[in-house]
């Protein structure tokens, strides 16, 4: 099933301070925020954003920022749910404001700690149901990314060598199952742990989402890459050597025709047919090449 809604997945510590011009608030690297993007897709200023800190250890800290933001950009309408527990995930005062939200978003903290509260919950239901069924936003940013996939990184050492059960897996909110997705890929050096989990999962893509990075994903597999990083995607599909099954704890892997594809903003990748899609501006291009003639 098509889902109508739309996934935007971001890598973490997403742009929250702007330059104000000519009254408006406007980011510095001129293209536009992700938070920008959310608010536009949800439908602009008097969209219902609901952002969810289940996943934050400094949840009222965190709800506070990005209500702040959210209104510096221009949009009022922003909602704070802070669901601890799978009680209060099937309150129905919980499920009737995620009702009447354009947008929910999952703030970032421990990816676990969504699953663990929200998993199979009537919250998770509902919010599900909205992304099959309706033009509904869902956003997520480093472990709110990180729990949309079904199988869902929970946490993993970074070695020089790539070792098996380097990393822990757990089970996420399944609802782009054919990926997996990790965060804050370039900065904390996540590159080893992303390639286990594809060597495990082998039919899932990888994506690493580089900090204040995203990517805009329609109909379960358009994705547009925004923001002003990378995404580095991993796809195991046509591996000619993977025996990780076969390996012992601890023991060193080795990985032959991993296929990588690094892509920039305005890039677009399809899931479904593996098929990088390079933006390509001519005018841009040519200005570019001009300054090292």
């Amino acid at each position: 099933m098509i889902p109508l809604g739309t996934l935007i997945a971001i890598g973490g510590n997403e742009q929250k301070e702007f330059k104000r011009v000519d009254e408006k608030y406007h980011s510095d690297f001129g293209e536009g925020s992700i938070l920008q993007n959310i608010i536009n897709h949800a439908g602009g200023n008097s969209a219902r954003i609901e952002v969810i800190t289940s996943a934050s250890d400094i949840p009222e800290a965190v709800g506070n920022t990005y209500t702040e933001t959210f209104r510096e950009l221009g949009a009022q309408n922003i909602g704070i749910l802070d669901i601890r527990d799978r009680e209060s995930a099937d309150k129905a005062s919980v499920l009737k404001r995620i009702k009447q939200a354009d947008c929910v978003m999952f703030s970032g903290g421990d990816q676990s700690q969504i699953s663990r509260f929200i998993k199979y919950t009537n919250t998770h239901a509902l919010i599900r149901e909205r992304y099959i069924n309706e033009e509904f936003i869902l956003a997520g940013t480093s472990a709110g990314a990180v729990v949309m996939a079904d199988e869902m990184i929970a946490g993993g050492s970074n070695k020089n060598t790539l070792r098996k059960n380097d990393l822990l897996m757990g089970k996420g909110l399944a609802l782009l199952p054919e990926v997996i997705f990790d965060s804050h890929f370039i900065r904390r050096w996540r590159f080893g742990r992303l390639a286990e989990a594809v060597a495990a999962h082998p039919d899932k893509l990888g994506i690493g989402l580089g900090e204040n990075t995203g990517l805009i994903i329609k109909e379960g597999n358009i994705c547009e890459i925004i923001g002003t990083g990378m995404v580095i995607l991993f796809d195991g599909s046509n591996f000619s050597h993977n025996r990780y099954q076969n390996l012992k704890e601890n023991v060193c892997i080795s990985l032959a025709n991993l296929k990588v594809n690094i892509l920039a903003p305005k890039d677009k990748y399809y899931i479904d047919e593996k098929r990088a899609d390079i933006f390509y501006d001519p005018e841009n291009q040519k200005e570019k090449l001009s300054k090292f003639e």
